[in-house]
């Protein structure tokens, strides 16, 4: 036998890819602690915080608007099935955290689904779980936006469209009392 036939069959390994957004964070680096340049292991049995405390959080954010510890991730396989999840429990009792539409106040706690936004004060979170085997430990992967994660979106208008498809707001009435338009016209 070779040693290529000896080896042991390489593992997958869960890793959960986050992508950090903040409109400030050119003028005030409140990433700075954070490793973007490599995976980072976690063993299965830490529960990973996040928050400004850097002697209780592995992953630290330098903003005094964060709390101690923000929040939490635990790694865990669901009851009868090999699928991994992550679990995120909001740890701050003044700021409320959205994971996607489900607002979690103090100690509530909910599945990560394999794909979300976590929200907090100004800060943008894209989470995406990119499956695994390993048992052992899982991975993270840190990423910078440049860009908001979030788009602000304009409600449509409620102004209606003209026939010839020009929508009013697009030219200013300029202090004008409405006119009536023939229809014929």
């Amino acid at each position: 036998m070779t040693s290529f036939e000896e080896a042991g069959t390489e593992e997958t390994v869960t890793c959960l890819h986050m992508t950090f957004y903040h409109p400030c964070q050119e003028d005030k680096m409140m990433f700075r602690c954070l490793n973007f340049r490599k995976r980072e292991q976690v063993r299965v049995d830490e529960m990973p915080k996040f928050g400004r405390d850097s002697n209780v959080c592995r992953y630290n954010l330098m903003d005094t608007r964060v709390s101690r510890i923000q929040f939490a991730l635990q790694f865990y396989r669901k009851l009868d099935s090999s699928e991994f999840c992550f679990e995120i429990k909001n740890m701050s009792k003044k700021t409320k955290l959205l994971v996607d539409q489900t607002e979690l106040g103090y100690l509530n706690k909910i599945d990560l689904p394999w794909k979300c936004i976590i929200c907090f004060g100004d800060y943008q979170i894209l989470a995406e779980i990119e499956e695994g085997e390993s048992v052992d430990y899982f991975e993270t992967s840190l990423h910078l936006a440049e860009v908001p994660i979030l788009q602000e979106r304009c409600p449509p208008s409620l102004l209606p469209i003209m026939e010839n498809g020009i929508s009013p707001s697009l030219f200013p009435s300029q202090g004008k009392s409405p006119m009536e338009i023939d229809e014929n016209e």
